[in-house]
């Protein structure tokens, strides 16, 4: 079974996060990376600059902005092997910065990642 968290990058770290990656193009102010039990940073994966600075985290654009980022994953290299970790570890836990813990795009990128995970581990 593939279990994808989402949770904030300042929370507390648990055991059961399974593999940690963060998911946003830059990284979180006031985080050191030796204390920051980020397992891998996937900054390719996050949206592109443009997309980020259009959204800016706006609950009303979180459906055009799921719709313009679902578009920019579509070829990117970055999610396949995040795929492949989601299916060799089981659980993997993306991590984000922003404040909005509903509209990110950790939260975006979790469902693209769910339905892709689970279609993979099926054909493999």
């Amino acid at each position: 079974m593939i279990n994808i968290r989402v949770k904030r990058v300042y929370e507390d770290y648990d055991v059961t996060d399974g593999v940690r990656v963060l998911v946003d193009r830059l990284w979180p102010r006031g985080l050191r990376k030796a204390t920051s039990k980020v397992d891998i940073w996937m900054r390719d994966v996050a949206p592109s600059d443009g997309l980020r600075k259009w959204f800016s985290h706006d609950p009303k654009k979180w459906m055009r902005f799921k719709s313009k980022y679902r578009v920019e994953l579509k070829d990117n290299r970055e999610l396949q092997k995040l795929v492949q970790l989601a299916v060799e570890n089981g659980t993997v836990t993306l991590v984000f910065a922003a404040l909005d813990q509903r509209h990110n795009n950790a939260v975006a990128l979790a469902e693209v990642l769910r339905r892709k995970a689970e279609r993979a581990s099926k054909a493999g």
